[in-house]
């Protein structure tokens, strides 16, 4: 992913992520954990597991959407003052090969920080063999609220 530099709004952005991250019930369940928080980038593991997968064995695309839709979501939120949260408006996931790996990385970075909406990319990489494959790539739109 390229991107341009940013900063954080405050020193306590990696702390409120984290702490929005763990009110996450839907990741908790699937198992999903923070890997990496900067500003404007964060990264979501997912360890594969039978039961995430779709019938052919390939993680479901839901899984994918999930962690790629949350990692951009952080990414916006790092960006935010305190006492703001995130809510993803749009969303738009291109399915480039078959999710087939150990464990996949959710990135998001952000493309552009508004007032009201961010601009994120999105993508998907399936980790095998030490190997990363991108599985899928795309962007959303994050809308920033008062908590």
């Amino acid at each position: 992913m390229t991107g341009t530099l940013v900063q954080a709004v405050d020193a306590d952005m990696i702390r409120r992520v984290e702490e929005s991250f763990s009110r996450q019930g839907a990741l908790r369940t699937i198992g999903a954990r923070l890997h990496s928080v900067t500003p404007g980038l964060v990264e979501i593991r997912l360890d594969f597991r039978p039961e995430l997968g779709q019938q052919n064995g390939f993680l479901h695309a839901g899984m994918s959407t999930t962690i790629a839709d949350t990692a951009g979501g952080y990414a916006a939120m790092s960006l935010f003052e305190a006492g703001e949260e995130v809510l993803t408006t749009e969303l738009k996931l291109n399915l480039l090969a078959p999710a087939q790996g150990e464990y996949f990385i959710g990135r998001g970075r952000v493309v552009k920080s508004g007032r009201t909406l961010t601009i994120c990319q999105i993508e998907v990489g399936a980790v095998r063999d030490g190997k990363e494959t991108l599985c899928a790539y795309g962007i959303i739109t994050a809308m920033r609220m008062k908590a």
